[in-house]
């Protein structure tokens, strides 16, 4: 599952394929409502670096997620 934590402005101009819209701080807040343990994540912002802050977060709480190194900035023009 691919998660966009970004905005929901940004979210709906344009996104990666699949990517379904968690906010940062919704996911931050209340992991347990979103995420199961026993699945991966990859988990993506706009360059990186706050999905990044976060994936260290949820994982260190025993959730599996990987970040999107680069963001959706860098993905986009894959």
């Amino acid at each position: 599952m691919i998660i966009d934590i970004r905005s929901k402005e940004k979210y709906l101009n344009g996104h990666l394929d699949g990517a379904i819209h968690i906010p940062f701080l919704e996911l931050y807040s209340n992991p347990s409502k979103y995420l199961n343990k026993n699945k991966t994540y990859q988990i993506y912002c706009n360059s990186g670096s706050s999905s990044g802050m976060l994936v260290s977060y949820l994982n260190s709480l025993g959730y599996s997620c990987v970040n999107l190194d680069g963001g959706y900035s860098k993905h986009l023009f894959k």
